[in-house]
């Protein structure tokens, strides 16, 4: 019984897709085409998405981590060129 109502006071938090995207929004949000998303999903690429139907969702933190990730592979790769050039 307890469980129910942790459940019940969790849902009453907020709205439920607080913190989430619709992949129109993520294309805004990023300047991108929806059809770019589209094709980071199919390719594995782009940030993690879930479905829910026909919908693709993004969650914010998530698309933030990915964010990062791409800025420490992109800092890495230049880092390593450099060196590699003699300079850092």
């Amino acid at each position: 019984m307890q469980n129910n109502s942790l459940e019940t006071e969790h849902l009453e938090d907020g709205p439920l897709l607080d913190g989430w995207l619709d992949r129109a929004a993520l294309a805004k949000e990023l300047t991108l085409s929806v059809d770019t998303l589209q094709r980071w999903e199919t390719r594995r690429v782009g940030p993690p998405c879930v479905r829910v139907g026909r919908k693709v969702l993004y969650r914010k933190a998530a698309v933030r981590d990915w964010l990062r990730d791409q800025e420490a592979r992109k800092t890495g790769q230049h880092r390593a060129v450099a060196t590699r050039r003699g300079g850092l």
